[in-house]
């Protein structure tokens, strides 16, 4: 038996999450929907605009695969995490928060000196979230953090589509593939953000181009992927590349290939305050469903009403007692 269902590599980032207005935005010249990588100085230029904001901002340990890999940890799937945070207080917080969600990890020996990367996360009135990314530390995340055992004794490996943005990040993930692929683990890859698939395509290109077995993604960074404005040719497409994929369609739901057939499902109706975490929950939520022998039409329907439900909350994720009341109601037994 395998000591984790998942095991994932990406960038450790702390969040602050602040409320904006679309002039603010504007002001600041911030792409809206966006994530992108910044220095310290320009987050701190973004703090001192937003500074009456920040009162009442929220924070949060984040990182898109951390998010998935505590979602999953906490609807009850063994869970590990590989990435990169310095021995500094952020760290400090980071690793405390993976210990306390259950998340395995392999800080034990220590960490290097630095800074902790930070994401600054703008949350506009139609929940859209725009997100500011200093990687601190994360930007020397290497093969040196791939933990080849720990994957060994996975069933999946998690890619985060981010790493593509760091030379040293990319070499992580396809040794995270070729270590996943030698020893019989099932690979899966989020394209995690528009702007992975744009301006980093090459890179994208080498973890997915030989075939993975998941793919998540949604309908921008699917369309763009592959060249159209059809969504039913980008599904197409996709077929050629992943054994399996889902693209998320947002208040549309999603569109499931499960490896024989094309689904769409319909998501719930929810007023949603922030869709930071959106993408990141449904990974999480699919990765359980899947521990729990479930099939991926049903992973995927699962994974939409968690998303769903944290899109309603502030933040990336949902409390434990939150994820207990949503698994029960949805795998009544």
């Amino acid at each position: 038996m395998s000591d984790y269902f998942v095991y994932a590599i990406g960038a450790a980032l702390v969040d602050t999450e602040i409320a904006v207005t679309d002039a603010d935005l504007k002001h600041l010249g911030v792409d809206k929907g966006m994530m992108t990588l910044v220095d310290e100085g320009r987050q701190t230029e973004i703090k001192t605009y937003l500074s009456e904001q920040l009162a009442t901002a929220t924070h949060a340990c984040g990182g898109s695969a951390g998010n998935s890999m505590i979602a999953a940890s906490q609807f009850g799937a063994p869970s590990y995490m590989s990435c990169l945070v310095a021995n500094d207080a952020d760290g400090d917080i980071y690793v405390r928060d993976l210990e306390q969600c259950g998340v395995a990890h392999g800080f034990a020996n220590g960490r290097r000196d630095g800074t902790t990367g930070k994401c600054i996360v703008l949350v506009s009135p139609d929940a859209e979230r725009s997100m500011n990314t200093f990687l601190g530390i994360s930007e020397q995340l290497s093969i040196t953090e791939v933990n080849k055992a720990a994957i060994a004794n996975s069933v999946w490996v998690y890619i985060e589509g981010y790493l593509v943005t760091s030379p040293t990040g990319q070499e992580a993930a396809l040794e995270t593939k070729r270590v996943a692929q030698a020893n019989g683990t099932k690979v899966a890859v989020s394209f995690s953000d528009p702007g992975m698939v744009t301006y980093f395509r090459d890179n994208l290109d080498a973890i997915i181009s030989d075939g993975v077995d998941f793919i998540f993604c949604n309908e921008i960074e699917a369309l763009e992927w592959a060249g159209t404005d059809n969504l039913d040719a980008a599904a197409e497409a996709m077929r050629a590349i992943a054994s399996e994929f889902v693209i998320t369609l947002g208040a549309e739901g999603c569109l499931v290939f499960d490896g024989d057939k094309m689904h769409r499902l319909n998501a719930k109706a929810v007023d949603a305050i922030n869709t930071n975490g959106a993408g990141d929950m449904f990974a999480g939520a699919y990765f359980y469903s899947r521990w729990r022998g479930e099939s991926s039409l049903t992973a995927c329907a699962f994974a939409s009403e968690a998303s769903a439900a944290v899109v309603c909350e502030h933040g990336p994720r949902l409390t434990q007692a939150q994820t207990i009341e949503l698994r029960d109601a949805f795998f009544v037994n």
